[in-house]
């Protein structure tokens, strides 16, 4: 663990939302782990990321989060949707990382039933519908991806055969914002929004075979 909060300190934003990429992530629930490997991830850089919610130094109370140190937990409302982002700037320098997409692992039957019965790549291929499935709730505002109930297991991540850098989705009239690969999914992996099913790989998922 002592290596992943290193690497979230010494890094830059960008670098880390492709890190994150085969990442385990974990939640220990009530009903038990609810469990999948991030497959799609956006890079938020802050005050001059005119995508950012903390562009231009914005400090609101629902941004106090993002103001915090690397590893903490940034959950905000989209939709009526929660996402969840993780920060990655230093303390007082806000940037962060939106988890986009997971690959369930652990716990499907339940991931399932939170989702209303939906299964396959729709179970968790966004992210709004990952936190759904992983029983993720406004309490993890403000605690650590490193040591709270909603945790990366490094020692469970897989490894991608290729990263995609694409432009952000949904981030209209932004400017040169718009169009930045700020986005990075593993090629290949079902479990990406908005790709073609022709690019799908079907054998291996776009992870390397250990």
């Amino acid at each position: 663990m002592n290596k992943l909060m290193e690497y979230f300190n010494n890094h830059k934003t960008e670098d880390i939302a492709r890190y994150l990429l085969g990442m385990y992530l974990e939640h220990q629930t009530e009903a038990g782990i609810l469990a999948g490997y991030i497959v799609d991830a956006e890079a938020y850089l802050g005050p001059d990321d005119e995508a950012a919610h903390s562009f231009g130094m914005r400090d609101t109370p629902r941004l106090r989060a993002m103001y915090d140190v690397p590893g903490t937990i940034y959950l905000y409302t989209m939709h009526t949707h929660l996402i969840l982002n993780m920060v990655t700037g230093d303390k007082g320098h806000p940037q962060g990382v939106m988890i986009r997409g997971i690959q369930p692992a652990e716990g499907l039957e339940e991931m399932s039933r939170r989702r209303g019965g939906k299964e396959g790549p729709d179970l968790s291929n966004g992210p709004g519908k990952l936190v759904a499935a992983l029983g993720i709730e406004r309490e993890l505002y403000g605690q650590s991806i490193f040591n709270s109930s909603l945790h990366l297991v490094p020692e469970k991540r897989k490894y991608p055969k290729k990263i995609l850098a694409l432009p952000r989705i949904g981030i209209p009239n932004k400017g040169i914002w718009t169009d930045k690969p700020l986005r990075y999914a593993v090629a290949g992996n079902p479990y990406i929004s908005l790709q073609k099913k022709s690019e799908i790989d079907k054998k291996t998922f776009g992870w390397k075979e250990v």
